[in-house]
């Protein structure tokens, strides 16, 4: 699982973006949150628009901290950040039952991290689908390198309105991708509507807990930070999702936090009081190395301006992710394995 280096985090800030224009996309980006006088419906109604500037502005860094997967997994004593990221993966193929020779679909597949994992696990030819331009011409680039540019593609597409015939794959996934829709049974019917009669959808879902309480103030202040810092409309409860899949026409096989009981804390290695060696770039010791790489890059010009400012709401997601994860509020790895029926009901 490569990382990109100094450079590639420098030039790689803002994507598809002009880097002349960066700065006044993060301003753009931050105003359409809580922090910054935005508000939900707006968020919503300008999904599209928000969730490709925050990957445009944050992939680069992603990359530099995380490898190629970004997204968090539950960890045993002893399993390093890495090890358990890719079990997780596999958890998600071994539940949704991968055979050679399969056609599944990734849903906001990132740079294809997740999407080469499973595809070398089980030998299914996967498509990614994703609405974001740069992260797809990355991932092109990482298919290429891994060998497996002629059985793994993207498609880039909004999957509120997916481009995709009817009853088209043999299992679809979403890794903490879904979190961005703007309306998850509208998403979940589309994913629905691709997925063959009889076949399975499995989803890692970022949502709050039932411990979360809207009228607290310090819950409310988590939440916010961490829409600003993941480029999220809202963040559903986990009992509001589970009500959208089944709204969607599936069949739940089954559910579960996968956060509770975790025997290492998911959000360990975001954790300002945790240090590792093999995941040094997270600690705090290594965000403050980045903080500084990124200001003096900026200063020289070779990230652009703005670039600071990103690592900042980056740095502030992580506080408010951390917090939430204490708190228990808040939940990364909601899971659930569904079904679509052989027959519709009328």
């Amino acid at each position: 699982m490569s990382k990109a280096g100094t450079l590639d985090l420098a030039s790689g800030v803002g994507g598809k973006i002009q880097k002349d224009d960066v700065l006044s996309a993060v301003d753009k980006y931050e105003k359409y949150h809580v922090c910054y006088g935005g508000d939900q419906e707006d968020r919503k109604a300008n999904y599209t628009d928000m969730v490709n500037k925050y990957y445009d502005l944050v992939t680069s860094f992603y990359e530099y901290g995380w490898g190629e997967s970004f997204h968090f997994a539950p960890r045993w004593k002893g399993e390093s950040l890495q090890e358990s990221i890719k079990r997780h993966e596999h958890f998600l193929a071994l539940q949704l039952g991968l055979k050679p020779g399969q056609k599944v679909l990734d849903v906001g597949c990132g740079i294809g991290g997740p999407l080469r994992e499973i595809a070398r696990f089980s030998m299914t030819s996967i498509t990614g689908l994703n609405n974001n331009e740069y992260q797809i011409s990355r991932g092109k680039v990482l298919n290429r390198i891994a060998g497996l540019d002629k059985t793994c593609d993207f498609v880039k597409a909004d999957f509120m309105k997916m481009p995709i015939p009817d009853n088209s794959y043999d299992a679809v996934y979403a890794i903490e991708a879904t979190c961005h829709a703007p309306d998850a049974v509208g998403c979940y019917k589309e994913i629905y509507r691709v997925l063959k009669p009889g076949q399975c959808f499995a989803a890692y879902e970022w949502c709050m807990t039932d411990a979360y309480d809207p009228k607290n103030k310090e819950h409310q202040k988590i939440k916010a930070e961490i829409e600003l810092g993941n480029g999220l409309p809202d963040i559903r409860l986990t009992s509001q999702c589970l009500e959208a899949v089944k709204k969607a026409g599936f069949e739940v096989v089954w559910e579960k936090d996968l956060a509770v009981n975790s025997p290492v804390p998911w959000y360990l290695p975001i954790d300002a009081s945790y240090f590792s060696l093999s995941s040094f770039r997270l600690t705090a010791l290594g965000r403050f190395c980045t903080r500084n790489l990124v200001a003096a890059l900026e200063k020289v010009g070779v990230a652009p301006k703005g670039s600071q400012r990103v690592q900042a709401f980056l740095e502030k997601a992580a506080e408010g992710l951390v917090d939430g994860g204490r708190k228990e509020i808040f939940t990364s790895m909601y899971f659930f394995l569904a079904r679509k029926p052989l027959k519709e009901t009328e």
